[in-house]
């Protein structure tokens, strides 16, 4: 199975830090935030990972390089020029990287300690599989209604999505590339009882703001 790690945003709510800087090299606890997911992903088997840039997005293959590094091959899907195609333009864009099989996509700005599984298989009839997380301060409502292993449009108790998730191809191939976000498909997915899902309890942050960030870096490692 391939990744991807989206890291094209801009990073508005994290200024003027990443004025200078792509969100995903911020860096948690000494080490790039990208970084930690690299160093998970390959742990967990990935060997191909696809890496969407813009904003500043030249500096994070000079910092990443090919992925050698980390045991780990490592493609680049180019923003630049169009400018950050959010996140369903930007895997849109990618999928001549991602191929046609289940992919896992995690967003470049969170910091947690899920185990990815580059060995993870899609139910049958399903297009997603989305990692929830309990509702943090920052998103009190959640996103998504979750029971029994499916997410629902509506239900009891809500979850945050966690920016995590694995994907069939089949879900963005009939789409064209231009700057959208993938939630108003994965809802439409949801309706047609297409989507699954798992809810994670361990460590996860989402860093959003650098009030954020200096929170996670003054917690021990």
């Amino acid at each position: 199975m391939k990744a991807m790690i989206l890291s094209a945003g801009r990073g508005e709510r994290m200024r003027p830090l990443t004025d200078k800087l792509p969100k995903p090299l911020l860096e948690v606890h000494n080490k790039a935030l990208i970084v930690w997911h690299l160093e998970n992903l390959a742990k967990a088997g990935f060997k191909e990972i696809v890496i969407n840039i813009a904003h500043l997005g030249y500096k994070i293959p000079e910092f990443l390089g090919d992925g050698s590094r980390w045991g780990v091959s490592i493609s680049y899907s180019d923003e630049q020029e169009s400018g950050a195609l959010e996140s369903g333009g930007g895997i849109v864009k990618a999928l001549p990287l991602l191929g046609n099989e289940t992919f896992l996509v995690v967003n470049g700005d969170v910091f947690c300690d899920y185990t990815f599984d580059a060995t993870f298989e899609l139910k049958e009839g399903d297009l997603a599989h989305l990692i929830l997380v309990k509702n943090p301060e920052h998103n009190p409502k959640g996103d998504f209604g979750f029971k029994e292993g499916r997410v629902y449009k509506e239900e009891k108790k809500y979850y945050t999505f966690s920016g995590i998730g694995y994907y069939s191809a089949e879900l963005f191939s009939h789409l064209k590339v231009e700057k959208f976000s993938f939630v108003p498909l994965v809802k439409l997915a949801i309706e047609e009882k297409k989507i699954s899902a798992e809810l994670f309890s361990g460590k996860w942050h989402d860093i959003g703001t650098p009030q954020r960030l200096e929170y996670i870096n003054k917690r021990d490692n």
